[in-house]
């Protein structure tokens, strides 16, 4: 089972809110390495209740950029960010709660603030259910809720998921011994460019007829050329 080792998300790529004057020049900030300022145009906002700012400045204090690093007070403001819906602040807190980073270690937490997210649709959130569905941390243990998980990462293009979702189809854990569907995600996790997932194709093969292989490829081809 591959570990989640996961960064901590900026939010660099576009403004989808209204963004405010204060966190614009936080943003700018940002962008040129400013950290002591994008700081204090971020609490600017952040103190007022944005989510958007509240999140950032989260991830200002947990990289320790503009201010002593504090993995507390970095909970604190992603869990008012999260509070609100924010779909990456909702992952951080599962993160933080799964590591016990800047929180107590507490699965139940994490499994709670990861289902948020990945009910948003958050790939990684998804991926990170999966994991504890299948060690049973925080939940009972589930293959069945595992696997769907991490086919939900899988179809979202996440490679790591790809691999277990495969990997769960080769030894029939939550569904059927499938090697035709094992041979398929480890196929795609291929073309994504894992060595793990050509090697343990190459394995299945052994095992499967010229023409198990064939639609195995073909479905890879479909789901790759749907998936561009």
């Amino acid at each position: 089972m591959f570990k989640i080792i996961t960064p901590f998300f900026l939010f660099i790529a576009f403004f989808s809110f209204t963004a405010s004057a204060d966190f614009k020049k936080g943003f700018k900030a940002y962008q040129n390495k400013d950290y002591r300022t994008a700081h204090r145009e971020f609490l600017e906002d952040a103190n007022k209740g944005v989510e958007e700012a509240q999140y950032n400045l989260g991830l200002l204090y947990e990289d320790g950029l503009g201010i002593t690093q504090d993995y507390v007070e970095a909970s604190r403001w992603f869990r008012k960010a999260a509070n609100k819906g924010h779909i990456l602040a909702q992952y951080n807190m599962g993160l933080k709660h799964d590591l016990g980073n800047g929180l107590l270690q507490d699965y139940k937490e994490a499994v709670r603030w990861y289902n948020m997210a990945a009910e948003q649709g958050h790939d990684l959130a998804q991926y990170a259910l999966g994991i504890m569905y299948f060690e049973g941390l925080g939940v009972n243990r589930d293959y069945t809720k595992a696997l769907n998980m991490y086919q939900a990462a899988a179809e979202k293009g996440y490679m790591v998921a790809q691999i277990e979702l495969a990997q769960m189809y080769y030894l029939g854990q939550g569904a059927l011994k499938d090697n035709t569907y094992a041979h398929m995600w480890w196929n795609i996790a291929s073309a994504y460019g894992s060595q793990v997932g050509q090697k343990n194709r190459n394995i299945v093969e052994k095992s499967m007829t010229t023409e198990e292989i064939s639609y195995a490829q073909k479905l890879a081809r479909e789901w790759m050329q749907a998936n561009q």
